[in-house]
């Protein structure tokens, strides 16, 4: 993200973000202490020692395999507190403990009240295992707050904003965020709408429509396109071939034929989409 945007969104008091240590985490680190910078945000950090559940391994566990992880865990937040305060961002860490990490990830969210957790899109194996599928999935799912998952590599970039939509609530949710940022700090918007079969072209080109005439209403300048073949990899293909910088999706989509925005299709999206992608949840 550039030092020289305005923060993207409004109320951006308090942010979190969730790290294992590994090099999968860096960009949603990066990323996160960028963004607390540009919206002088307090920032959170979190990593987990994900020790075995007590019921499975009850006193087998060695006392000192757990103390090394704790240590490591704790280096790591420390390194990352440091950072910060050479950006000047305000920052405290957290240590978490349990065999769940996306539940304590969650519950951290809620108890300081922040507007954003950002994560990494992968992590590594073995007992820490915080950015696997399962975890991003969970806390996707019952987070208290919007998530944006930052691959490895990736830089926040709002130029252009890729908004895929399916016409449900859950697209307008996300529409509204990406307009809200977009006139912020001056992005175009690209709205895209993928069907399968012909006889949904309508509807997905209706789709499209609504995002524009949104837009337009507030004066943004957008690209409207309406594409036939398999959701994730058209939205994905378009984030490159757009050069899109940042994608903007709601948490579920439409049921039936379509699932745009659905459990397998969000999850493709994450596991190969380039760009950072913020998931906007029904309030």
């Amino acid at each position: 993200m550039s030092a020289d945007q305005p923060c993207p969104v409004a109320k951006m008091e308090r942010l979190l973000v969730a790290s294992d240590g590994s090099e999968f985490s860096e960009g949603a680190i990066r990323e996160a202490l960028n963004l607390a910078k540009t919206c002088s945000s307090k920032l959170y950090v979190i990593s987990v020692a994900q020790e075995p559940d007590i019921r499975e391994f009850a006193d087998s566990y060695p006392l000192a395999a757990v103390e090394k992880l704790e240590k490591a865990v704790r280096e790591h937040l420390e390194s990352v507190q440091e950072r910060a305060g050479k950006e000047g961002v305000s920052c405290e860490i957290i240590l978490g403990r349990g065999p769940v990490p996306s539940k304590l990830i969650i519950e951290e969210a809620a108890k300081n009240n922040v507007e954003l957790i950002i994560m990494g899109r992968h992590g590594r194996t073995g007992l820490t295992r915080i950015m696997m599928g399962s975890v991003t999935a969970k806390v996707i799912g019952d987070a208290p707050c919007k998530v944006m998952i930052v691959p490895r590599f990736s830089r926040i970039s709002l130029e252009k904003i890729l908004v895929p939509t399916d016409g449900s609530l859950y697209s307008e949710i996300a529409t509204r965020e990406a307009v809200s940022i977009a006139k912020r700090v001056g992005s175009s918007l690209i709205a895209l709408s993928v069907y399968k079969r012909d006889e949904n072209f309508k509807l997905a080109e209706a789709s499209v429509g609504m995002v524009k005439e949104v837009a337009e209403r507030e004066g943004i300048k957008i690209e409207t396109l309406t594409l036939k073949g398999e959701p994730h990899e058209v939205i994905v293909d378009t984030v490159e071939k757009k050069k899109a910088g940042f994608m903007v999706v709601g948490s579920h989509g439409r049921t039936g034929l379509q699932r745009l925005l659905m459990g397998s299709v969000t999850e493709r999206l994450i596991g190969y989409a380039g760009c950072p992608i913020l998931i906007v949840r029904k309030p």
